[in-house]
């Protein structure tokens, strides 16, 4: 499900992987989710083309939920919320 409500201030916890290629966006991203607990949020920036798909395909293995997804120029910008 897509929130289009959600407001940037309300994502504290930030990943930007912006620069990094393929497979690293993944694992900077499964990193961090590994230190989160279950129902927090956070907020990553990609510009690896490759992110948008890995990333998706990640959140559906791992049951986070992608609360919002958006391409701003370059970037991608994922909202995620852990679980479990």
């Amino acid at each position: 499900m897509v929130d289009n409500n959600i407001k940037d201030s309300d994502f504290s916890i930030v990943l930007d992987t912006r620069g990094l290629f393929c497979p690293e966006p993944l694992f900077e991203v499964r990193n961090l989710s590994e230190t989160l607990e279950a129902g927090q949020c956070f907020k990553v920036f990609a510009d690896d083309p490759a992110a948008e798909e890995d990333l998706k395909r990640w959140a559906k293995r791992t049951n986070t939920e992608v609360l919002n997804f958006k391409k701003d120029d370059e970037d991608l910008i994922f909202y995620f919320k852990k679980k479990k």
